[in-house]
């Protein structure tokens, strides 16, 4: 009788004839330079934990709940804010140790609280009250972009988007910033705090001038 003949060779594994079995290789296997190891569990507080920790626990101020950090307004400062432009050249002739702050074309410069109630009566009594400054108060009730904390957390990713809120002077932890902060109460002399009417007078000068500058280039780019 004639039968089949067996194929020649060794037999096939159970795991060639088991499509369901085949075992993926590995993904240094696939990519020689993958790291060897586990890699690294992610950091449990994110960037925008640590930011607000640094605020609440190293310096005592308020956040408002939600994303991106806020910093309340009016607790434990308020803020003067003008075009970034002109804070810089008035950061020239101010005495430093007030914290200042940059977010975009906005500089914003920390004042004792309660000092933006005194604005609308300082700048009249410099006679800069008819004039349309470019120069805001933000009191009670207000809040702030935080910008992030000084130190290493600035060397390494996430870095701060372009235009984000960034220290020019940060405040320093363990330090008493309400102390150097410019209050009107510094007016004659006394205490190591910066007179706010001079910095007022300073900023409202610097913010006329951009605003000359600016009207001016407009003037000749139609002429």
């Amino acid at each position: 009788m004639v039968g089949s003949v067996p194929p020649v060779g060794p037999p096939a594994s159970p795991a060639a004839a088991s499509p369901a079995s085949t075992v993926p290789l590995s993904r240094r296997v696939l990519d020689p330079a993958a790291p060897a190891g586990p890699a690294e569990p992610p950091d449990p507080a994110g960037p925008s934990d640590r930011t607000r920790g640094w605020y609440e626990n190293e310096l005592g101020w308020p956040t408002v709940p939600g994303k991106p950090v806020r910093l309340s307004v009016g607790v434990r400062f308020d803020v003067l804010e003008v075009p970034a432009e002109a804070g810089h050249a008035a950061l020239r002739r101010l005495a430093p140790g007030s914290p200042v702050a940059v977010e975009g074309d906005r500089m914003r410069l920390l004042v004792a609280a309660g000092s933006a109630e005194e604005l609308p009566g300082i700048l009249r009594w410099l006679e800069w009250g008819a004039l349309p400054l470019d120069l805001r108060a933000v009191g009670a009730g207000g809040v702030i972009e935080a910008p992030l904390p000084p130190g290493p957390e600035c060397s390494r990713p996430p870095w701060p988007a372009q235009g984000a809120a960034v220290w020019v002077r940060p405040p320093e932890a363990g330090r008493e910033v309400e102390a150097s902060l410019p209050t009107v109460s510094a007016l004659g002399g006394g205490g190591g705090a910066p007179d706010l009417v001079r910095w007022v007078d300073t900023l409202a000068t610097h913010c006329h001038r951009v605003r000359l500058r600016r009207a001016s280039a407009q003037a000749l780019a139609f002429s």
